[in-house]
């Protein structure tokens, strides 16, 4: 597994990293905790560095889980997780206050079982705390040796420019795909800029991109994706249109779609780190696998075609959630 470095920053992590929310949320029920374990520590033989949770996934569940998981190379990986929600729960609101930052990295810290936190998001952006005060409390805890870098999650570009002011930012962690291009636009730009690493979540679609969902896949009742406009019954249907034609360019690679997306994302920037969940064993190595493949100029102009063709049918967000992205 080859390595990158996150921006202009020293945290230096392997080329994908593992979202590991679903596994206690999000996704359906929880995985039994020694399948998990199994899966966490199976990432790590192959090369994985980097392990992405936050309180808010279970709430608390994920990060225990992480925390015995790694506990036997501890000083090998770079663990990430967040704060930013009241009392982890994110129906009850957000809370970035300097109180509430310091208290959730005391109690990471005790459910990691470890003595730093590599990187330690900002959830979401809470409009109700300056980010300045938010950026300071992260700060301290640098200053105390609790965490080691500072990241945000689904900020926009002000946003990173006011906090990286007082503290620096080391990564950005936002949706970034073959069909969610936005961070193009200005976060990409401002990134680069600033010397910051981005690290996109669902990298896959939220398993769309692999061309494992299809129009009448159903999903358990607690799937978070029941409620994504872009996972619909009919935007699945108008959808697979981009799946079939990168499931064309895979095919003549010999590798698979899922192959070909995290590949793209990789070759993008040299600072993005793709951190792809899955609870299975064979969809992690064919994740990692992506790693090993690169993408030509013919490819990457092929995939540039088919996207230009294809528009993506809804929203990522239903409105309650888009309205927390961006700020």
């Amino acid at each position: 597994m080859q390595t990158r470095q996150l921006g202009t920053s020293r945290l230096e992590v392997s080329a994908l990293g593992l979202g590991c929310m679903g596994l206690s949320y999000g996704y359906g029920p929880a995985t039994e905790k020694t399948q998990a374990i199994t899966l966490i520590r199976a990432a790590f033989e192959r090369g994985v560095t980097l392990f992405d949770t936050a309180e808010a996934y279970g709430p608390f569940l994920n990060e225990e889980l992480l925390g015995e998981a790694l506990a036997p190379f501890r000083d090998k990986v770079a663990i990430a997780t967040k704060f930013g929600f009241k009392g982890g729960k994110v129906d009850a609101g957000l809370d970035s206050s300097p109180a509430n930052v310091k208290a959730v990295a005391e109690a990471a810290l005790k459910r990691l079982k470890t003595d730093r936190i590599d990187l330690f998001y900002q959830h979401r952006v809470d409009p109700g705390v300056p980010i300045e005060e938010t950026a300071g409390a992260v700060k301290d805890l640098i200053r105390d040796g609790k965490v080691l870098h500072f990241g945000m999650s689904e900020a926009g570009a002000s946003s990173i420019r006011r906090a990286h002011a007082v503290q620096p930012v080391t990564a950005l962690q936002s949706e970034y795909s073959l069909w969610w291009r936005e961070p193009e636009l200005e976060i990409l730009p401002t990134l680069e800029e600033l010397g910051i690493g981005f690290v996109p979540f669902s990298p896959l679609g939220k398993g769309f991109l692999t061309g494992a969902i299809t129009e009448s896949t159903t999903f358990d009742s607690s799937d978070f994706r029941n409620i994504v406009p872009r996972l619909s019954p009919s935007a699945r249907k108008s959808n697979q249109t981009l799946v079939a034609l990168l499931g064309e360019i895979a095919a003549a690679r010999k590798v698979t779609p899922a192959q070909i997306a995290l590949a793209w994302l990789l070759a993008q920037k040299p600072w993005i780190v793709p951190i792809p969940g899955t609870t299975k064993l064979h969809r992690l190595e064919e994740n990692l696998g992506a790693a090993a493949v690169t993408l030509s100029k013919a490819d990457l102009s092929a995939i540039a075609a088919v996207l230009a063709k294809v528009a993506v049918q809804g929203d990522r967000y239903p409105a309650h959630l888009q309205a927390r992205v961006g700020r």
